[in-house]
């Protein structure tokens, strides 16, 4: 099983062929310098319903989305050895996801030798800002 397109690869050296939330949910991404690009097609499956006939994305699979790329931008950044974990994330949601193709961008804002400060925005297929989250990542 290859990896998934752009998938940080640590995930696959660490753990070849294995599940994780790449596979899981189809993201594809790529490296844009330093930031991480992530398109996911959010299907039916990931919404609720919200009146009779509109549904919207759930929350926590953006903050899922903007996390994995901010996660994605600060793997992409550590040196030889390092390695890294969420401390804290926050999400602002500005409008709702509905389904189709969303795009989260993220990347590392500040770092310093212990800790790295992400953030991330999330669009929908039109570039309607939908989304940001920023983060503490600490490094190990």
């Amino acid at each position: 099983m290859s990896a998934p397109s752009g998938m940080p690869p640590t995930w696959e050296t660490l753990r070849p062929g294995t599940t994780h939330i790449w596979r899981t949910l189809g993201y594809r991404g790529r490296f844009d310098g330093d930031r991480m690009v992530i398109d996911w097609d959010a299907g039916e499956d990931y919404t609720f319903p919200v009146a009779s006939d509109a549904v919207v994305v759930h929350g926590g699979m953006v903050a899922t989305l903007l996390d994995t790329a901010m996660g994605g931008a600060c793997a992409n950044s550590l040196d030889e050895g390092e390695s890294f974990l969420t401390a804290d994330l926050h999400v602002e949601f500005f409008r709702p996801a509905r389904p189709g193709t969303l795009h989260a961008e993220g990347r590392v804002v500040q770092r310093s030798r212990r800790v790295a400060f992400c953030a991330a925005d999330l669009t929908d297929a039109e570039g309607a800002l939908l989304a940001s989250a920023r983060c503490t990542q600490i490094l190990r």
